[in-house]
């Protein structure tokens, strides 16, 4: 029995605990906590499936989904599939290694494939970055993908069918916030600018 248990728990944590390659590193020796209507595992088939109101946490990871679909393959190779409720979406968080930075993303669909190394969100994906609480970066479309080996990602909008027209509001979306820049002392190269006086007219002030 505890030989079953520490493989079924083996395989969940490397699959789940993978995430983005500056995912924080301390998450891997956190414990794993997971809350579901229902779990079935094939010890046989490498496989295991949490279903029902799914909330996993692992040090700074939180999935939330109606289903959660893990297995390995007989290369090692891990795999997760986390499946949204109708209607819904698929949520996950971690933070940064060394930073006080989080990425969270939603959507329909949230595929972890150990193989190729990449995260796969897909159906109404988002992609954000918070530094500290402040969204720092945002990216919506209808596939997200990350790589997790070249430090790339890719978004694709909503494709339309074959010889129809494009889907309205189907194009992907990006919104980036430059870093704050360290404060710096009162430069004293180079002189200050006049103060601009207040006007309440468009046309300035009356000579």
């Amino acid at each position: 029995m505890k030989s079953f248990l520490f493989r079924f728990f083996l395989l969940l944590a490397l699959a789940l605990g993978a995430g983005l390659a500056c995912a924080e590193k301390a998450d891997r020796d956190k414990p794993l906590n997971v809350e579901a209507d229902a779990l079935r595992y094939d010890d046989q088939k490498q496989t295991s499936v949490f279903s029902g109101r799914v909330v996993l946490t692992k040090g700074t990871i939180l999935i939330r989904a109606a289903r959660i679909d893990v297995r390995q393959d007989a290369q090692g190779y891990q795999f997760g599939l986390i499946s949204a409720e109708p209607s819904k979406l698929a949520y996950f968080r971690q933070k940064r290694e060394g930073l006080d930075e989080y990425f969270e993303g939603e959507g329909e669909l949230i595929e972890y494939d150990g193989r190729a190394d990449t995260v796969r969100i897909s159906g109404k994906a988002q992609l954000r970055r918070y530094r500290g609480a402040t969204l720092a970066d945002e990216f919506t479309g209808d596939v997200i993908v990350y790589n997790n080996s070249s430090d790339m990602f890719s978004i694709d909008g909503v494709q339309p069918r074959t010889g129809a027209s494009p889907a309205p509001g189907g194009r992907i979306r990006a919104m980036l916030i430059p870093k704050p820049q360290a404060a710096s002392g009162p430069a004293t190269s180079a002189p200050s600018a006049p103060a601009l006086r207040q006007s309440i007219t468009l046309g300035g002030e009356k000579k």
